[in-house]
């Protein structure tokens, strides 16, 4: 009988025997093991995260923000708890590092005077935290993780609620864009990348020159959550979260003092910009205002 098979039995045997020994390679091929942070994980260094206008909503992927307590009070330490539900509706507890922590939580105010990051504890399968709210005012509230199995480690989860303190407040417009801001002690953070106004779906990396307050550059900075900055940015209008990576690793040195960042920018409009850097065993916090046209 295998002498009257016709060739186009034959090639089908052969992609059949193909196929087994495929299958079976794969099937014993020895795991990797599971990736504890998200930075074991991160793509290229030329590759930058796709565009996403984040925090819009409390459920994204799967994952839902469910209240636990919120803010309604002004306060130096207000406490705020929260669970983080999967896909499956019950509490996520474990999480990637994302810049050596599991979830980052931001607090905005809607004229983007008021900036809050913190980072949660984890107390059975509620996260805590409290907030320094000291006007009242609309605010918002970002959790930031990374899901263990996520498919791009580099753009983050980010659910995002409102709520509001209530009380006299006292409104501040939101700076006009411009190249350079003064942390409240005195570093002189500039931005020295071109072009000006970035465009919205395109990646561009920002840099950020750092003076100290004598105006000299800064030569070294601290280690900070895991990087030489952290970054943040929030539609002034949407209230969206972007999330922008630092570029330089630890240990390289720092050229003319300067930082940068990737970034995709989803909407057209205007950021806050706010970048947290340690220098002198000190966390300062600068902010600027860019237009994405």
């Amino acid at each position: 009988m295998m002498r009257n098979l016709r060739f186009t039995d034959w090639v089908f045997v052969a992609v059949a025997a193909a196929m087994v020994v495929v299958g079976a390679l794969t099937l014993f091929r020895p795991s990797s093991g599971p990736a504890h942070s998200a930075h074991q994980r991160v793509a290229p260094a030329d590759l930058v995260p796709a565009a996403h206008s984040d925090g819009l909503s409390e459920a994204e992927s799967g994952y839902r923000f469910e209240r636990v307590t919120t803010p309604s009070t002004r306060g130096p330490a207000v406490p705020v708890a929260f669970r983080i539900l999967g896909p499956d509706g019950q509490p996520e507890t474990l999480f990637l590092d994302n810049q050596t922590k599991q979830v980052h939580f931001f607090a905005v105010r809607d004229d983007m005077h008021v900036f809050q990051h913190v980072h949660p504890t984890l107390v059975g399968d509620t996260w805590h935290t409290t907030l320094a709210l000291t006007d009242g005012g609309a605010y918002r509230m970002f959790a930031e993780f990374v899901p263990l199995d996520t498919k791009d480690p580099r753009h983050p989860v980010v659910l995002g609620v409102p709520f509001s303190v209530p009380g006299d407040t006292t409104l501040v417009p939101v700076p006009a864009p411009a190249a350079e801001a003064v942390t409240d002690t005195g570093f002189t953070v500039t931005r020295v990348d071109e072009p000006a106004q970035p465009t919205p779906m395109r990646p561009q990396t920002l840099r950020f020159a750092i003076r100290t307050p004598d105006g000299a550059p800064v030569r070294a900075l601290d280690p900070h959550l895991g990087a030489y900055g952290h970054m943040t940015g929030f539609h002034t209008m949407l209230l969206s979260a972007t999330h922008l990576h630092p570029v330089e690793p630890l240990g390289t040195p720092l050229v003319n003092g300067e930082l940068s960042f990737q970034a995709v920018f989803a909407d057209r409009g205007e950021y806050r910009l706010f970048l947290e850097f340690a220098h002198g065993g000190k966390t300062h916090t600068a902010a600027v205002t860019v237009a994405v046209t």
